[in-house]
């Protein structure tokens, strides 16, 4: 597709933030302790401490999964529990407890919700059946699911880590942005891909971040899009997923509804399981629209898929800074390099090929948009693009009428130029 204006600057601040973004802990597989020594190489078998590491585990999963109307089984194995709007997990916060259904909020100017798309876009659904109105579906958590986490402590998190700005990242990007201006939501379309993830502890995700705070400990996100983690969902599939934090992923926030926090409306889509179809390379595009808005009323963030189904919404009150407004808004794709082995990881972002091979080979994202102080849907007037390691993945952004803001991305990872 050929761009009739491509006007692409780097920022020295956006390769700090990217890297600082979602930077991982160390990896490393469950030891049969929870101990933490690395050096207990030759650790015996213990049985009391396996048994309490059961009965946490156990005491979390209770916390986790609400009491089902209904129980649907998925073709590709999760099981999705019908749960009563009141009871999901977000109403265990003390703010939320009792708390009516909010009403549907107003609709940011110039967005079209006249066609109404189908949300079938996930596996479970085709069994054709589908949770009773007053329920959201919920991917169920299984003990298997907590002990793959490589910590009990921070299952349902991303990691955490002290915020330096010289530190080597395992975490790689390849990402547009705006920053600059006061934004109150962000829309785009993304396609989406079945990404190769070459180990459980690595993974491979394409989102958006509507972020504000500083780079330090006080950074809000609220972030959505899809993903595919064999630590976290035990298969490589494409999950649809969200998070949030307002600590820097510190102490608060999770993915989904693994704590209380982000408030489900919709009985149709259930958030963390897997996506259905997906793109091909050389075939058919399969992409989803998503809209992160703040409810001018109200002054929560609400979600919406499609063209108006909403999903659900984030209390205001969960944030510091994300309680008035965000101070940038960040597309695309990132993945974790572990270097097992000594060398660049193999795990794919996108579709697994560089941005130049552009439409039906890369990966893209178009219609970019941002929502302004009047609620207003407009275009992007300054994005910029940005890859950390361009020769593993690597990003070209464009201008057009059909697409507005677009731009392709990602790569294989390890090849020959990136050893």
């Amino acid at each position: 597709m050929a761009s009739s204006s491509t006007c692409f600057q780097t920022s020295p601040i956006i390769p700090i933030f990217v890297s600082f973004l979602l930077v991982s802990s160390s990896i490393c597989p469950v030891l049969s302790s929870e101990s933490g020594n690395p050096h207990a190489t030759n650790q015996t078998f213990r049985p009391e401490q396996e048994l309490q590491k059961l009965r946490i585990i156990r005491q979390r999963l209770k916390k986790i999964n609400k009491p089902a109307v209904k129980t649907i089984q998925s073709p590709d194995g999760d099981i999705i529990d019908c749960v009563l709007y009141h009871q999901q997990p977000a109403f265990d916060h003390p703010i939320l407890r009792g708390q009516k259904p909010m009403d549907p909020p107003e609709r940011p100017n110039g967005h079209n919700i006249n066609e109404m798309v189908a949300v079938d876009f996930q596996l479970w659904s085709l069994s054709r059946e589908s949770c009773p109105e007053g329920t959201i579906p919920i991917r169920r958590t299984t003990e298997q699911d907590m002990l793959r986490a490589s910590s009990l402590s921070r299952f349902g998190r991303k990691p955490r880590r002290h915020v330096r700005k010289d530190f080597s990242s395992d975490h790689e990007h390849a990402v547009g942005y705006v920053t600059g201006e006061q934004y109150y939501g962000a829309k785009a379309s993304m396609n989406v891909w079945a990404p190769r993830v070459a180990n459980q502890y690595e993974f491979s995700l394409s989102q958006m971040w509507v972020i504000s705070g500083s780079f330090g400990g006080d950074l809000n996100t609220i972030e959505a899009g899809w993903q595919v983690s064999p630590e976290l969902y035990g298969d490589n599939y494409p999950r649809f997923f969200t998070y949030w934090t307002n600590d820097a992923y510190q102490a608060t926030g999770c993915y989904n509804l693994l704590c209380s926090g982000f408030v489900q409306t919709n009985n149709r889509i259930a958030i963390g399981a897997a996506i259905s179809p997906t793109s091909s390379y050389n075939g058919g595009q399969f992409d989803i629209s998503l809209l992160v808005w703040k409810d001018p009323k109200h002054g929560n963030w609400w979600l919406e898929f499609g063209s108006g189904v909403l999903v659900g919404y984030w209390p205001s009150f969960l944030f510091t800074h994300l309680r008035d407004r965000a101070s940038m808004v960040q597309f695309g794709g990132e993945i974790v390099n572990s270097r097992a082995g000594g060398f660049h990881t193999s795990t794919q972002m996108g579709s697994g090929h560089f941005a130049e091979e552009g439409f039906g080979k890369a990966s893209y994202f178009r219609n970019l948009q941002v929502v302004d102080w009047d609620n207003n849907l407009i275009p992007l007037s300054n994005l910029r693009v940005t890859a950390d390691n361009p020769n593993c993945y690597d990003i070209q952004g464009g201008i057009n009428r059909v697409w507005g803001n677009y731009f392709y991305y990602g790569g294989p990872g390890r090849n020959v130029k990136c050893p």
